[in-house]
């Protein structure tokens, strides 16, 4: 499988084994770790229980039939119970995965997008990461959990809830209008051109934005450009070459977009590659 639009092979594997960490009333928090390489894809997959991911370094995609959310390092994604998703992996990444009894889980019944604190990255770390079918690590695993979980749900319902996702739509003609959009971001036709192109008018298309996404067109592009430009600042692209492929015309206009968004310069978030 190739990625089209970037010309990289893409490494397309199934679920990354959630069987084997099911939470329970004994051990009500499972933790999982994974290495995995950029441009690879976990195929859409569901599980009976909650889980809160992050990486402990590089950027991920995860997508719902819903949105698309971006989690850089500093982030963790919250995805509540019995929601399909799938995986993408912008750059290689280290992949800690918490999955929750239902019970301890908070209410949330859509993903968040929240701010790591040092606790709540430290409480995740510590937790035994052995499958099933194998003697834990830490032979104390199911007692640390018990002890660990009140704590990581207080610090969890604490966090900074912060928006990068992009919502997408349910009416068909509307999709298909938003993942054009995803697919080349760097395409700068008008609402008006994209809009007859799936078969509409302006006018419906702006009102199908507002009844189905809450947003006018223009701020879901801006999250879409969001999504977009994050994760190439995060693999250190040039702010001149992310605002090209962004589908702007000048750095400055990038720049000042990016900052009203965020409150930081795109330069914040660039990160230098591991040796």
């Amino acid at each position: 499988m190739t990625d089209a639009k970037a010309g990289h092979p893409v490494t397309v594997v199934g679920p990354l084994t959630p069987h084997l960490y099911a939470p329970d009333a004994v051990r009500p928090l499972r933790a999982k770790e994974q290495f995995l390489h950029a441009d690879t894809f976990v195929e859409l997959h569901v599980h009976p229980w909650p889980q809160l991911t992050f990486s402990t370094r590089g950027v991920v995609r995860l997508s719902t039939q819903d949105g698309s959310y971006i989690v850089p390092p500093s982030r963790a994604l919250w995805v509540p119970a019995n929601v399909p998703h799938s995986v993408t992996l912008i750059e290689e990444a280290e992949l800690r995965t918490v999955y929750l009894h239902t019970w301890l889980a908070p209410g949330w019944e859509r993903p968040q997008v929240l701010e790591i604190s040092p606790l709540l990255r430290a409480l995740m770390l510590a937790l035994d990461t052995t499958p099933d079918g194998q003697p834990p690590a830490d032979p104390h695993a199911p007692q640390r959990e018990r002890m660990i979980a009140p704590l990581l749900i207080d610090e969890m319902e604490r966090a900074t809830q912060i928006r990068i996702d992009v919502p997408l739509p349910a009416d068909k003609r509307l999709r298909q209008l938003c993942e054009a959009l995803l697919r080349n971001p760097a395409d700068r036709a008008t609402l008006a051109e994209r809009a007859q192109a799936i078969g509409a008018s302006e006018r419906t298309v702006a009102r199908l934005f507002r009844d189905q996404l809450g947003m006018n067109w223009q701020q879901w592009r801006q999250q879409a450009v969001m999504a977009h430009a994050l994760p190439l600042l995060a693999r250190g692209m040039a702010v001149s070459q992310v605002a090209t492929a962004s589908g702007y015309a000048t750095d400055s206009a990038f720049c000042a977009m990016f900052k009203a968004a965020t409150g930081r310069s795109p330069t914040a978030f660039q990160h230098r590659r591991r040796a």
